[in-house]
């Protein structure tokens, strides 16, 4: 699938929930192997397959932790 998009996520705000990774239609995000500040792996961006719909986003219950980017441009 061709990437439309991408999203960020702030290492130091994720949980490690897990709700972006399930809500993802293109299975584009992954746990990182790292722990973060919080002692959690946090969710990470697999670098391509990003569609831009900001699933991850409405799903994630912390706020500032995921950002999306359609076409370069901030969606949520």
């Amino acid at each position: 699938m061709p990437t439309k998009g991408y999203m960020e996520v702030n290492p130091n705000h994720c949980k490690g929930c897990g709700l972006c990774i399930e809500a993802c239609p293109t299975d584009c995000i992954e746990f990182a192997p790292e722990i973060n500040r919080l002692g959690y792996h946090p969710a990470r961006y697999k670098g391509e397959g990003c569609i831009g719909c900001g699933f991850c986003f409405y799903t994630c219950p912390e706020p500032n932790a995921i950002t999306v980017y359609k076409k370069g441009k901030e969606v949520a």
